[in-house]
């Protein structure tokens, strides 16, 4: 049987395209396939769950949702359409079954101190429809993420050092405007990306400010968390007295090994995940390119790619299985501004 084939998906920021690239399996290294243009500042990026369609937001106005269609042979992507978005999405995501499109989005006027949450219907053919609900949010709402049951969904606001729950209707499609109980953070953290460990038990929540990891167990019965621990990914030669500004974690697909990214240090920092408690020791601190706005790990745990915003470049890492480590493949060149990365495995 053949294996199967490895395609990134890159979004740039100022260059207004989605570039796609095929992955060597054996050596991790790419190869250009094709540029797809956008109309405005192409940011977050989303993939359905059955791995057909690909969403991104752009953050100029007039703020949108574009929508791909990914060809299953070549993984190329042909464009659907756009959709208008609540306002400038920071993150977007599907819920699990891949129906409804989540956006945590800030109001372009920083002076409006609020952040906002919108649910969007995804059709069958994957074009994403306009909002039908927007809720308001503590400010800067930075990421979104249904619960592994879909029954709950998170937004993080960084200036509000808080998470906010809500009950998610998955057949309805809508969040119950009724919040549960906020998830607090340490006063200036700045709540940003968070992701759950694979085996649903433990979450785990980026802070920009001051590089912190908060571990917490989670109950997917109630939608409720547990704090276990608090760990930094700054290096230790670390200084500056200025926000860290980290930005993405993502897991190896086994979970036994979590990246955090910080581009104030310029470094990937990688720590060893106990499976049986959640807690994280550090596994050490890696250079990368300049800015480490975002990166992702392959669906097969062996490649990381981290994306160099001011540097207009793509850095590979081969993932040694045993200890963490980075061990960097390649540099390549990019269209201006890399912002996210995308994996996708075809067939």
């Amino acid at each position: 049987m053949a294996e199967s084939a490895l395609y990134v998906y890159v979004s740039h920021q100022r260059g207004r395209q989605i570039s796609v690239l095929r992955m060597s399996n054996a050596t991790g290294e790419l190869n250009k396939l094709q540029d797809v243009p956008v109309a405005g500042n192409a940011m977050p990026m989303a993939v359905s769950p059955d791995r057909r369609f690909l969403f991104t937001a752009l953050r100029t106005e007039p703020f949108s949702i574009a929508s791909f269609a990914i060809d299953g042979a070549s993984g190329m992507l042909t464009h659907l359409g756009y959709a208008p978005a609540a306002e400038s999405a920071a993150y977007i995501c599907t819920d699990r079954a891949g129906r409804f499109l989540f956006s945590a989005c800030n109001p372009s006027e920083r002076s409006r101190r609020t952040g906002l949450v919108s649910v969007s219907a995804i059709g069958p053919h994957g074009f994403v429809h306009a909002p039908h609900q927007v809720i308001r949010t503590p400010p800067k709402a930075h990421a979104t993420l249904p619960d592994p049951s879909n029954r709950f969904v998170f937004v993080s606001s960084c200036d509000g050092d808080v998470m906010v729950r809500y009950a998610f209707d998955a057949a309805a499609g809508l969040l119950d405007p009724d919040v549960l109980p906020p998830l607090l953070v340490q006063p200036e953290s700045g709540p940003r990306h968070f992701v759950f460990h694979p085996n649903n038990r433990f979450m785990y929540l980026l802070n920009e400010y001051d590089a912190s990891i908060y571990a917490y167990t989670y109950d997917v019965r109630a939608g409720a968390f547990s704090e276990i621990q608090i760990a930094s990914t700054l290096p230790p030669n670390f200084t500056k007295e200025q926000s860290a500004r980290a930005a993405d974690l993502h897991f190896t697909p086994d979970g036994k090994w979590l990246y955090a990214s910080v581009r104030a240090s310029l470094t990937l920092a990688v720590f060893r995940v106990d499976a049986m408690t959640g807690r994280l020791t550090s596994a050490g601190h890696f250079p990368t390119v300049d800015e480490p706005r975002g990166f992702n790990i392959d669906p097969f745990g062996r490649y990381l790619l981290a994306a160099g915003l001011r540097a207009n470049s793509l850095a590979a890492y081969r993932i040694d299985p045993d200890t963490g480590a980075l061990g960097k493949l390649a540099e390549y060149p990019t269209a201006e501004g890399p912002n996210w990365i995308e994996f996708v495995r075809l067939p």
